[in-house]
């Protein structure tokens, strides 16, 4: 299980580049209850990021549950010793954020008071390191929930991957999300 959240969470956050002529010869982990297996694989692709990637530190998922009690609760303040000085996110309306944590936060507050009441439905998370670029990541998947002041209803799933710095702090964010699809309303007979 834990092979099958590793290679979905690298295909999210690593951009791909095709490698026709030559396949890299990479070892894979395998792991079951009770022993490590190495396996020799040839890929049809060599990642231009990282593909050497373990389990990473359970606190920086533990921060970022936190930060997401904090998002739906709308209490965004007490997150803010959880990010770095300065901070970069890509949100899934290819809108991006660049600057500072205090302009971060002015901005997280604008896009969180519309939203009304906000639960989170966590599906999965996993915290990941590269071995070779020595970072720290963590993925989630989420459902979200909304209700406007006016009670309109938007159900959105969500998947997030989130950098952290040396010290533990948030500082890169990249956000995909999908919407359900409007139903078609039902032709009035008359």
């Amino acid at each position: 299980m834990r092979k099958i959240y590793l290679f979905v969470a690298i295909a999210f956050f690593v951009a791909c580049t095709s490698n026709t002529n030559q396949s890299k010869m990479e070892t894979v982990q395998s792991t079951d209850s009770n022993a490590v297996k190495q396996e020799a694989m040839a890929y049809p692709y060599t990642a231009t990021y990282s593909s050497d990637f373990e389990i990473g530190h359970a606190k920086n998922a533990q921060t970022l549950l936190e930060l997401y009690k904090n998002w739906d609760n709308n209490t965004l303040d007490n997150s803010r010793s959880s990010f770095a000085d300065n901070d970069t996110m890509i949100f899934a309306d290819g809108t991006m954020f660049a600057g500072t944590r205090d302009s971060l936060f002015v901005m997280a507050k604008k896009m969180r008071a519309p939203l009304g009441t906000v639960v989170d439905s966590i599906h999965a998370w996993i915290p990941l390191r590269s071995k070779d670029k020595k970072e720290d990541w963590v993925v989630i998947w989420t459902q979200e929930h909304s209700t406007d002041a006016k009670g309109k209803k938007t159900v959105r799933e969500m998947q997030e991957t989130w950098r952290f710095d040396k010290d533990g702090k948030i500082n890169l964010m990249y956000q995909y999300a999908q919407q359900y699809p409007k139903m078609p309303t039902p032709p009035v007979n008359k």
